[in-house]
């Protein structure tokens, strides 16, 4: 076989099946995102967040999270938490904001990223975290399972569970629309076809009691989205006759059906737009916005 026959084999395995690149220096970045096909974490260089204080009508689950938060950025003991409820109501933009609230107040936590089709890897990260002297959020955002999954069992035994279990320089942190992770339909059907309902649930169940906080999201008041919009304006200074921002509010919710932080974010979104002022996700005036907060 020829030298240039060898050489474009292995350039087609290489592109198969390519070497894993390196560990990233975890050092080097505030914010990773965990990729498992490489075993990998990437740096973020800009994290998509909003300040803790435009972050209304949650006081409770902020104050819960935040303390626990800086227990654990202090070396002390500290709960995982999920943060389940209403949609757009801030949980994954809470998470954000209380690592970028630990920073500000001289804590070096990292948070790692990690979605919810790569739990399956999740040991594989815990082993890699378990080597560093960091400290480490991490957070998977939506998690939720459905009726045949079972990428669940891959969390329950890092959460707590296994001879080695979570890591004590990492806590675990997830948002989801479901309490209990899983629908509530599949919960009723599996009860009532089960030989023994009170157990049929209890597996898939458990990993939420898993979890030592559980922290509630619940729909706004009009008044609590009417405080968000202003919220919105004032931190982007954006001046606005206060009867105009109230009619155009509540009617671009009416359309929407819905209040949330993240419906008052995208209708300020559209205001700042219209009014020619750049938005971005760190609270300057500049710059383009790439999610809503939610």
């Amino acid at each position: 076989m020829s030298e240039d026959t060898l050489r474009r084999i292995a350039e087609a395995l290489e592109r198969i099946s390519p070497a894993p690149s390196g560990a990233a220096d975890l050092g080097g970045a505030q914010a990773f995102v965990w990729h498992p096909e490489t075993d990998c974490l990437d740096p973020v260089e800009r994290i998509n967040r909003i300040a803790l204080s435009l972050l209304i009508g949650i006081d409770r689950a902020r104050d819960t999270l935040l303390a626990n938060t800086l227990r654990f950025a202090c070396g002390l003991p500290a709960n995982n938490a999920l943060l389940w409820g209403a949609r757009g109501m801030g949980k994954s933009s809470l998470v954000k904001a209380v690592h970028a609230e630990a920073l500000g107040r001289g804590h070096a936590v990292k948070i790692i990223e990690v979605q919810r089709e790569d739990l399956p890897s999740i040991g594989r990260l815990m082993n890699i975290l378990r080597a560093s002297g960091a400290r480490f959020l991490v957070f998977c955002d939506d998690l939720s399972f459905g009726h045949d999954d079972q990428d669940y069992k891959s969390l329950k035994a890092v959460l707590d569970g296994g001879i080695e279990g979570r890591p004590e320089n990492v806590v675990f942190y997830a948002t989801s629309n479901r309490r209990h992770l899983m629908p509530r339909d599949m919960m009723e059907n599996e009860r009532s076809s089960a030989i023994s309902p009170s157990e049929s649930t209890d597996e898939k169940v458990s990993l939420s009691d898993r979890f030592g906080l559980w922290l509630g999201f619940h729909p706004c008041s009009q008044d609590e989205y009417l405080e968000m919009v202003r919220g919105y304006c004032s931190a982007w200074g954006l001046e606005i006759d206060a009867d105009t921002l109230h009619a155009e509010a509540i009617e671009w919710q009416a359309t929407r059906g819905a209040r949330s932080g993240r419906v008052a974010w995208q209708y300020f979104t559209d205001l700042a737009g219209r009014r020619g002022i750049g938005i971005h996700t760190d609270g300057h005036a500049e710059g383009s916005s790439r999610r809503a907060p939610g």
